[in-house]
């Protein structure tokens, strides 16, 4: 059983994946951009901001880890795959196929079991 701080910090870090999805998504909207040069490509506020929310979600992980066990992290850090496949389907419009489905259900599988068992 979790106690309040482990899982204050364990929402940290959840949110902190959450950020990092985020900005997956903002990168990948500034790559479907056309820019008149590749500096401009590189140096444009969405690129910008993306990559400090990314030095951000990086502090957060660092904050989190003084907390939670090692063990846990990367369990909860697979949860980005689950943010980035959900933000894929309803903001590009891209299709799952059943390598992706089952590649989700398993990652929501590993995160139920350690969970349960951890």
């Amino acid at each position: 059983m979790m106690d309040k701080k482990m899982l204050l910090y364990s929402g940290i870090l959840l949110l902190g994946v959450l950020i990092g999805a985020v900005s997956q998504v903002m990168l990948k909207k500034a790559a479907m951009r056309t820019y008149p040069s590749r500096i401009r490509e590189y140096l444009n506020p969405l690129v910008i901001f993306a990559y400090v929310l990314f030095v951000g979600t990086t502090f957060l992980s660092i904050f989190a880890y003084r907390v939670i066990p090692l063990s846990m992290g990367p369990i909860l850090e697979a949860t980005g795959y689950i943010y980035v496949t959900v933000f894929g389907i309803t903001l590009f419009h891209e299709k799952i196929n059943r390598q992706k489905l089952i590649a989700l259900f398993l990652i929501i599988g590993g995160i139920v079991v350690y969970a349960l068992l951890g």
